[in-house]
């Protein structure tokens, strides 16, 4: 299994990868996605799987009959954030392949139609927007709203997906294929630090925190920055510096998180008072009423500043996804058939079960069908980082542990 595990990860390594941050760089329908995605089939290929690709452009690989129905589905996605890390996505795509590899090790014989998925542009990177993919897939993106993302050179979704040669005449909801579907696992790098803490390998995910992304516009008046005087500024930047602040602040009140980390500025000039500042918030809590909080005391934090040096402010809700509480029946089945496989570090102790800030597909489709999560641990907590890390021994046993939970959903 090891050998399997390092030969996917030594060919999937150099794929996208920023040589001056050693980050990754696959945003959605670009060349180093299109790499990916022909990794992807060339595994598929290599162990006799039948590779399609749906409508949405998500890619999946079959063992059995891909329309019996009561399938069981894992895998996640191979696209990054800018300059993202190594594992986030991509340790479940090849641990995938590598629990399928150990499954035909052990000979067991499969009762339920098996397939890994890559799901298309779940960071969201490229379009603003996360997990188009499997939004689509489940309705919850309309091809409506879809036909109107645009990436920040002007191009859109659609134009995208034609450059890389995907038809998107008929991207939208596909009902039928999740319908086949009777379960979804995700095996997924930790972005936290509660495995670490707890000193288990392996844990199984109850919730994903409800999380959103706001756009702030604050409209000053672009001026000369070294002929006006502060008094007679209306500059943008100062309110929506104030804002960063307020917003850290009611995260730090409320047991939440808050972010600005992406901003644009116009005219974006040296000596030049902007005209425009632009920027986005990404919030996260443990529950809706505490987001709402938060979110809505940024705005009002907003609101004031803005007013005070004469700007004008408008707020769009460019994305949101509610908490998801993942089903309790496939997750303690889970939890038996890990137990029963002897995992738990060797010492009898239940499987810990821990939540989550980060979105993933699982909760997307978790509104489709029956859907749960393996997290691997990561040392320090980071992600979405070129420091993101996971030790070789911890992934195989992720591995492992995701071959436990296929054997017991989809073996006789």
């Amino acid at each position: 299994m090891s050998a399997g595990f390092e030969s996917m990860w030594a060919e999937l390594l150099p794929i996208g990868r920023d040589a001056g941050s050693g980050g990754y760089r696959r945003s959605a329908w670009t060349g180093a996605d299109a790499d990916c995605r022909d990794w992807f089939e060339a595994q598929a290929t290599a162990r006799g799987l039948t590779h399609e690709t749906d409508r949405n452009g998500n890619q999946w690989a079959w063992l059995g009959d891909p329309t019996a129905g009561d399938a069981v589905v894992t895998g996640s996605h191979l696209d990054s954030v800018p300059d993202g890390g190594a594992f986030d996505g991509p340790l479940g795509v090849i641990s995938s392949f590598a629990a399928l590899d150990e499954l035909r090790h052990r000979g067991v014989e499969f009762g339920r139609p098996l397939a890994i998925t890559n799901f298309v542009d779940e960071e969201g990177a490229r379009f603003g927007l996360a997990c188009v993919g499997s939004r689509l897939a489940a309705g919850q993106l309309t091809r409506e709203q879809a036909y109107e993302l645009k990436d920040a050179d002007g191009v859109s979704l659609p134009q995208a997906m034609e450059r890389a040669g995907h038809d998107p005449e008929n991207i939208g909801a596909d009902p039928d294929r999740l319908g086949r579907i009777g379960a979804f696992v995700e095996l997924h790098v930790e972005q936290g630090r509660a495995l670490d803490l707890s000193g288990d390998r392996v844990g199984i995910a109850s919730a994903i925190w409800p999380h959103g992304r706001w756009r702030f516009d604050f409209h000053g008046e672009a001026n000369h920055a070294g002929t006006t005087r502060l008094e007679d500024r209306r500059d943008p930047m100062l309110p929506y510096a104030r804002t960063v602040l307020a917003a850290r602040e009611r995260a730090r009140l409320a047991g939440a998180v808050a972010t600005f980390g992406k901003i644009s500025v116009e005219p974006n000039g040296v000596n030049a008072i902007p005209s425009l500042v632009r920027g986005w918030l990404d919030s996260r809590a443990p529950d809706q009423e505490t987001l709402d909080t938060v979110v809505t005391a940024i705005e009002q934090a907003a609101e004031e500043a803005a007013r005070s040096d004469g700007v004008d402010l408008t707020v769009v809700r460019e994305s949101f996804t509610p908490v998801v509480e993942f089903g309790h029946a496939l997750r303690d089945e889970m939890a038996r058939l890990l137990g029963v496989a002897g995992h738990g570090e060797g010492t009898g102790r239940r499987i810990p079960v821990l939540g989550t800030g980060a979105g993933h597909d699982a909760g997307i489709l978790s509104a489709s069908v029956p859907t749960a999560m393996l997290f691997v641990r990561n040392p320090t907590g980071v992600s979405h980082s070129p420091e993101e890390h996971a030790a070789e021994d911890d992934c195989l046993a992720g591995v492992t542990a995701l071959a436990d939970v296929l054997e017991g959903l989809a073996c006789k």
